[in-house]
């Protein structure tokens, strides 16, 4: 089994799991190569149905995966440093913003599958082919369900309505998910009414800015704050857990700009680390995370939706309900990163 020079910190964990033979019981299929090779994963991801995935892959196609976890930053400034060197294969992340730093830091290479091209929207695919999504999560408006719904509360540029003073409850603007909206608005709309929107939003802040989307979504169901935003993935956590039921009950969901441009969409993705040495192996497990059951298990792992056209999420992520989505291009969600921490700055959002 190949080894790793680990100069990590302590946090990087490494998980290298075996190959397995194929099923006894698979209906008369013969066993993958006894030693196909093996591909070396670096993920943010830490969800217990991805080993699933690795040994799902690794039965049938005999290939071994070699998993690296640790925050992507670290990955990245990891796979930069070792240079050609690097025996990553693939970088996986939970966020565009993360996968455009991992493009700004030149260690993708491009990918031209049809089968990717195929399974993937086009605006969840990089235009040159540099990472794919492979599960989506939408950033809604949440409110108190006892306080009513917000009148003229719509969109994502209602917020910064003065009739909502001292209502919204946020977490920090360093938070990677609030400089991707801001990033998608600065496409959308320019930077200026980019601004505009965000000193608006921070006139009506209930409090500083604290916590995490869990955290807000109870203080908007306790009553502390009417309104926040979250990702769907951690509301479709209470939607899913009997225990936090109430939680999820008191409060109502609004998917922004249904008359617009739709719901701003966030991504986790994988990129081809341009010095990989288990290139084939590396595509082909690519693919394999497009199949339905694959993508079953990678958007189960954090209650996201599918990436691949046509498939539903589980029973937690739809009881949030139907939506249409934003279709910018994740790869433009990046771009504008630098300008969203330039403008949360001026605006005073903390």
């Amino acid at each position: 089994m190949t080894k790793f020079a680990f100069g990590l910190a302590a946090a990087v964990s490494l998980t290298m799991l075996a190959a397995c033979s194929a099923d006894p019981e698979g209906a008369g299929e013969s066993a993958p190569a006894a030693d196909a090779g093996e591909i070396n994963l670096f993920s943010s991801r830490h969800y217990d149905t991805d080993l699933a995935l690795y040994e799902d892959f690794t039965k049938a196609t005999g290939i071994k995966v070699n998993r690296i976890e640790a925050d992507a930053d670290a990955l990245i400034e990891r796979i930069q440093s070792e240079g050609e060197f690097s025996q990553a294969d693939l970088l996986i992340t939970v966020d565009a913003g993360r996968l455009w730093r991992a493009e700004q830091a030149g260690i993708l290479a491009s990918v031209d599958s049809p089968l990717l091209t195929e399974r993937l929207p086009a605006h969840l695919r990089h235009p040159d082919g540099l990472w794919f999504g492979l599960s989506t999560r939408a950033r809604i408006i949440i409110y108190n369900k006892a306080k009513g719904a917000p009148e003229g509360l719509t969109s994502y540029a209602d917020l910064a309505k003065p009739e909502f003073k001292g209502q919204i409850c946020m977490r920090s603007s360093s938070n990677i998910y609030n400089i991707s909206l801001l990033s998608s608005i600065i496409a959308h709309k320019g930077a200026a009414e980019a601004e505009k929107w965000a000193k608006g939003v921070v006139a009506n802040f209930a409090r500083p800015p604290e916590g995490n989307d869990s955290s807000n979504i109870e203080a908007v169901a306790s009553g502390e704050c009417r309104i926040s935003l979250v990702n769907t993935y951690y509301l479709a956590r209470f939607a899913g857990d009997p225990a936090q039921a109430k939680v999820f009950d008191a409060v109502g969901i609004i998917f922004p700009d249904q008359d617009g441009t739709g719901t701003h969409v966030n991504i986790s993705g994988a990129g081809l680390v341009k010095t990989s040495p288990n290139r084939a192996n590396a595509i082909r497990f690519l693919e394999y995370l497009t199949e339905e059951k694959a993508q079953r298990y990678f958007a189960d792992g954090n209650n996201e939706y599918p990436a691949v056209t046509g498939l539903a999420a589980n029973s937690a992520v739809e009881k949030l309900g139907k939506f249409k989505a934003d279709t910018l291009n994740a790869a433009e969600i990046g771009k504008g990163q630098a300008e969203a921490v330039k403008i949360f700055d001026r605006a005073g959002w903390k």
